[in-house]
């Protein structure tokens, strides 16, 4: 589209007029630029990131010389007759011909108005012309990108901190302390999404959310008091209530006073939600969980396993009960 409009400019054309298409046409190209470079990131193994992302920028600076030198050729392969042909009949100055016009523009400045005119409008039409054969060539990319295979973003501890990369005074830290900032900080992320309802799954568990979360929080910390956490988490208190009911009434929690502790059955279970919550961590680690993975990277992962599961920092609900949640925080339904 931004080629076509590119397309229909002329000699007489406003700014505005050409600020705007250029607007669509940088708009697009900037869309799908930094796409392509993820697609060739998450396509490679974490140890090829390197070799493939100066391998895309290197065939784009490869294809953008083509490029220039194809569409500057056509360029000035139509201006020279055109200029010709304007000027067909025409007594110029002195040292201008239409060779001369081709290769240097300033030269129009030395031909009277009605010539000049003719001169511009062949500098014009053979300008947006080149916009025109461009459109096939982007037909055919835009076609090819149907073939290219979806791959999911990588979401592991490779991703770099953004802090440290804009900071003027770089943290150094060893590798082992990088994967655990990296891995902790991801685990967060991906507690504040639908992570307990994913490892209550693949534990086998028929629990709500919270109240897995509430288990491996007891599992840490020996006890809970209800009324007390919600108040000092960011779960409602209608949800601590509904998984307290359902924890009760499983015999997987009971209470001694106003806390709550355990039972041998919810022990069990602690112990089948922790390990779906190593998994889950495990999997973040990407390429780097492998069968050779070295012992302290094992040993990293059930430490944050431990640390994490039941943490202040994970925000589980009911499944689908958002009403009780709305209820219990006082908040309106969206329009």
């Amino acid at each position: 589209m931004g080629l076509l409009l590119l397309h229909n400019l002329d000699r007489a054309s406003s700014v505005a007029e050409m600020s705007g298409y250029f607007f669509v046409f940088g708009l697009g190209l900037g869309l799908v630029m930094q796409v392509l470079v993820l697609i060739v990131q998450n396509a490679v193994p974490y140890t090829d990131l390197g070799v493939a992302t100066s391998g895309a920028t290197f065939f784009r600076s490869i294809g953008a010389s083509f490029g220039v030198s194809i569409f500057g050729t056509i360029f000035a392969n139509m201006l020279g007759p055109r200029i010709a042909d304007a000027l067909a009949g025409r007594r110029l100055p002195p040292g201008v011909d239409p060779g001369t016009l081709a290769e240097d523009p300033r030269a129009v400045a030395k031909l009277p108005p009605g010539e000049a005119s003719g001169v511009l409008d062949a500098y014009s039409t053979s300008i947006t012309n080149v916009f025109l054969y461009a459109v096939p060539v982007v037909l055919l990319a835009f076609a090819l990108a149907w073939l290219l295979k979806e791959e999911p973003l990588r979401g592991s501890v490779t991703a770099p901190d953004t802090t440290e990369v804009l900071s003027s005074n770089p943290v150094e830290r060893s590798s082992h302390d990088e994967c655990a900032r990296a891995l902790t900080k991801l685990g967060c992320l991906e507690g504040r999404k639908k992570l307990y309802q994913s490892i209550t799954a693949r534990a086998g568990c028929d629990l709500k959310p919270a109240a897995s979360w509430m288990v491996l929080r007891m599992n840490r910390y020996g006890s809970v008091e209800p009324a007390l956490l919600a108040e000092r988490s960011a779960v409602p208190l209608g949800v601590i209530s509904e998984a307290t009911r359902q924890l009760e009434e499983r015999g997987l929690a009971e209470r001694q006073g106003m806390p709550m502790v355990l039972t041998e059955s919810g022990r069990r279970i602690a112990h089948r939600l922790a390990a779906a919550r190593q998994e889950a961590l495990a999997e973040l680690l990407g390429d780097w969980w492998t069968k050779d993975r070295p012992t302290d990277l094992t040993e990293l992962v059930r430490r944050l396993t431990a640390e994490m599961g039941g943490s202040d920092g994970e925000r589980p609900h009911n499944g689908d009960d958002r009403r009780l949640q709305r209820r219990a925080t006082g908040a309106r339904p969206a329009a």
